[in-house]
């Protein structure tokens, strides 16, 4: 069965590019806070007019430096301020921006850099963990490298005084909508990254949309966020355009360690993050409150069963008088104190990468934060759906945004349109080819449902279907949601394709087992025992029971193993955006899979 929801239709941007946000932050409201940067541990306004003086000084040194228009530059850097500024000056002086994580591997910068012909690179440092400047510098085109720790904006303003604010001006208003304005190499689970161009007409159809269709976050006077995600990566990225482009002042934390210290002391009112974020807050929330003391624990457990229940209630449209006033009472005890943490002013949070789940989704709503989730991938520019705080349904991502069709093939896969959809991909027409419907749409290669009320649920991945040898098709995302949202769960992969059975690989999550163990009167050990140790294997076996609970019992977990390690980015096990690397994961763990089966 085909279903379809129409687009909805808006004003269509004709004509400028990203910088024209810049300039008119600047002309109309130049005492605007565009952005708020950290000096001597004080947060210091950066007004519109200033962030763009910054902006067109560092594009001029840029133009004095021979980057053409259409010149490609790399940003090799963690998100912060610079990073920022960079990105508009290059688009000022007509460049592409090619964003590249900070935790690449030396082989995938190398191809970035290759493949898109980059001829300079901003970096955060002379050294990284990897001499990434050496490895850059080993591309034949590189021609310049700026160190944002070595002041490389002074010498670039030095360089570009001689360039005239009208040479500038016409430089910057080369590009046009359909103009690139970025290439961003998607991490993929296989193989080399693919390089996604993005136009400026992408962004702004994107951003226009955002803004449009979630006003509470980015229409509210006072709105500011902290950007703690990576800009590399297309989420972040767009955000920030839409923050830009709405007025909302903009906050950088570079270092994850000092997360709950900048949120704290910065005081957004919203927030945007993947769900492992927010399971991370939940999960060691509850182990906190264990570890302080059983009464404690118990409390913390009775406040969460409650928020869930409150939401829940307001979906149902009516909420008991006794859940209203037990859910007051954890409000003192409880969730003040986790809305503190946050800053205090946090009412929104935005979460998009996988999959947020009904359980975490009911318990922030419940305790005073609607997380808006949403869909998107970087070959639609991040958003393509998302839930409203007017028209929420917690469980799914949401409807089509304004401007965005989106329809289901009769096999489920998710089909995406609108002037957000990418064009293609680099220097690489036959997977462009492979994506791209013929009459237009966008193939995800996600499996989903369109509700009666056009809410999209995401139900699996087309390549990611398990099929057993029994026949039995498996979606292992369900499964493996269900299994992370445990607290002593940090990863885990379902297994079973061509198999008799469904079985799966888990790592245990560093930071809340000691509170587990604890809790549990169990003994640390090294983790060599703890993963066949017997208690803690039953305390897994629960998890998975939870898990299987969602699922047909030919689709459950049967049998599971163990990891010594846990699956991270720096292991190469994980992409930036934290999604799993089932290739890698089923090539370098296959004796631990056979295991299962022998």
């Amino acid at each position: 069965m085909r279903e379809i929801s129409q687009p909805t239709q808006m004003a269509t941007i004709s004509d400028g590019n990203l910088t024209d946000h810049i300039e008119f932050n600047a002309t109309y409201h130049p005492n605007f806070e565009s952005a708020s940067i950290q000096i001597d541990g004080t947060w210091t306004p950066v007004r519109a007019l200033e962030f763009r003086s910054l902006i067109r000084s560092v594009a001029k040194g840029l133009i004095a430096e021979g980057i053409k228009s259409g010149d490609r530059v790399g940003i090799f850097s963690r998100t912060k301020y610079e990073w920022t500024v960079a990105d508009y000056a290059i688009w000022y002086a007509g460049g592409v921006t090619v964003p590249i994580y900070e935790t690449s591997s030396p082989e995938q910068v190398q191809w970035i850099m290759s493949d898109a012909h980059v001829v300079a690179t901003f970096f955060e440092a002379q050294r990284t963990t990897h001499s990434f400047q050496v490895i850059a510098e080993s591309v034949p085109h590189m021609k310049h490298s700026y160190i944002f720790a070595d002041n490389a904006f002074d010498e670039l303003i030095r360089k570009g005084s001689g360039i005239s604010d009208s040479d500038l001006d016409a430089r910057r208003t080369i590009a046009q909508i359909d103009d690139v304005a970025t290439i961003i190499y998607t991490s993929g689970t296989t193989g080399r990254p693919k390089g996604c161009i993005l136009s400026h007409g992408n962004f702004m159809t994107e951003v226009e949309t955002l803004i449009y269709g979630i006003p509470e976050v980015f229409e509210r006077e006072d709105a500011s966020t902290l950007i703690f995600l990576p800009l590399a990566h297309v989420f972040g990225r767009a955000i920030q355009v839409a923050m830009i482009r709405g007025r909302v002042t903009i906050g950088h934390c570079p270092n994850p360690v000092s997360l709950l210290r900048d949120l704290e002391s910065f005081k957004p009112t919203f927030l945007l993050a993947v769900p492992r974020v927010f399971e991370k807050v939940f999960n060691g929330s509850a182990a906190k409150a264990h570890d302080a003391s059983p009464a404690k624990g118990k409390i913390f457990d009775q406040a969460a069963a409650t928020a869930i229940a409150y939401s829940e209630a307001i979906e149902l449209g009516r909420i008991p008088t006794s859940l209203k006033l037990k859910h007051a009472v954890f409000d003192k005890l409880v969730y003040s104190k986790l809305r503190h943490a946050m800053g205090g002013r946090v009412t929104h949070a935005i979460s998009g990468g996988a999959s947020l789940g009904a359980r975490l989704g009911h318990f922030y709503r419940g305790l005073g934060l609607i997380v808006l989730e949403g869909y998107g991938l970087t070959e639609t520019t991040a958003g393509s759906t998302i839930n409203t705080p007017s028209k929420i349904k917690i469980g799914t991502v949401g409807p089509a945004l304004p401007g965005t069709g989106v329809r289901i093939e009769s096999d489920g896969e998710i089909l995406l349109h609108g002037g957000h959809v990418f064009q293609g991909y680099w220097n690489n027409p036959e997977a462009t080819a492979e994506v791209m419907a013929s009459d237009g749409w966008f193939r995800t290669g996600d499996i989903g449902e369109l509700d009666a009320e056009g809410f999209l649920k995401i139900t699996g991945r087309k390549k990611e279907i398990l099929v057993t040898a029994g026949g039995k098709n498996v979606a292992p995302a369900v499964l493996e949601d269900r299994l992370r949202s445990n607290p002593i769960v940090s990863q885990c992969v379902v297994v079973g394709d061509s198999k008799p059975f469904i079985g799966a690989l888990i790592t245990l999550d560093m930071d809340a087992l000691p509170q587990i163990l604890a809790a549990n009167d169990i003994e640390s050990a090294p983790m060599e025992t703890l993963i066949i140790d017997s208690e803690v294997r039953a305390l897994v076996q629960k998890a998975v029971n939870v898990a299987n609970e969602a699922v047909s019992n030919s689709e459950a977990i049967k049998k599971f193993v163990i990891l010594p390690s846990d699956l991270t980015i720096e292991n190469g096990y994980l992409t930036p955006k934290l999604s799993i690397k089932r290739h890698e994961v089923v090539k370098d763990f296959a004796a631990q899979i056979e295991s299962l089966y022998s």
